[in-house]
């Protein structure tokens, strides 16, 4: 191991974005509440929330595929990691966060409740703000000017755009 930076924090943030993608509409979906945050479903949202979702699979898939060995679910630099900058990386330096992105917005429009719209969204917010700038520093530490480099030909999450 070239570098571990788990943390508290880090286990919180998973936790939240856990809670919020996975438990909260897993429990709506099983048991109806909280049914006072219901409103009507439209055909066009269900839809569109459809698309995102099958947009996030798909986004999640490449990035695994794209880092192989280098996966990890915590901040972590193994030995010989490299640099991933092909595949879903060509286009920004954290498509698992845009996955994750895609997957809560998916979930506000498939769901038709606003707590659990909502709680998707603000998992994957707390996560990403949490994380995404400690696992920046790192990759600057590890791979110096080759990230910086990177930095400046990519967005965040979101391509062209952040």
């Amino acid at each position: 191991m070239v570098s571990d930076r788990r943390s508290g924090v880090e286990a919180a943030g998973l936790s939240v974005a856990l809670l919020g993608l996975a438990f909260v509409p897993g429990f709506y979906v099983a048991t109806g509440m909280p049914e006072a945050a219901d409103y009507t479903a439209h055909s066009w949202a269900v839809i569109l929330g459809a698309m995102l979702f099958c947009a996030a699979m798909w986004v999640f898939r490449r990035t695994h595929k794209a880092l192989g060995r280098n996966w990890s679910i915590t901040l972590q630099i193994r030995e010989k990691h490299e640099l991933i900058s092909h595949g879903p990386y060509a286009l920004v330096r954290h498509p698992m966060y845009t996955s994750f992105l895609l997957m809560a917005l998916g979930q506000a429009f498939l769901l038709a409740n606003w707590v659990v719209g909502l709680a998707g969204v603000i998992g994957f917010a707390i996560l990403f703000f949490l994380r995404v700038d400690k696992e920046e520093r790192m990759m600057l530490e590890i791979f110096g000017s080759e990230y910086r480099a990177y930095m400046d030909r990519t967005k965040r999450i979101i391509p062209y755009i952040y």
